[in-house]
């Protein structure tokens, strides 16, 4: 698997944009931003966990960003999750009309 390279170097702030619950949403989260141009990475919150696997159920994944790219990724996010609850909620389903 290749390694995403590091974001560049800048002065500018990161502020988080999203707190996922699992890594799986963290990662489509990034990868989402990525495919945007949008430079992101995420961090744990919180202490180190005992129990690994459940520090994204305690403490959730901060995805952060440049500042300046910020109320564009909440956006991208925002649209993205709208969507996953429309095609999740089968009420809303086109199909069977």
């Amino acid at each position: 698997m290749m390694q995403q390279p590091d974001p560049p170097r800048t002065d500018e702030a990161i502020v988080a944009v999203h707190t996922s619950r699992s890594w799986t949403e963290a990662v489509v989260v990034r990868g989402l931003l990525q495919s945007e141009g949008i430079a992101a990475t995420e961090l744990g919150l919180g202490t180190p966990s005992p129990l690994p696997d459940l520090a994204p159920l305690l403490y959730g994944i901060e995805i952060f960003v440049v500042a300046s790219q910020a109320d564009r990724a909440r956006r991208l996010i925002a649209e993205y999750l709208a969507g996953e609850d429309i095609e999740a909620d089968p009420e809303n389903s086109d199909e069977g009309d």
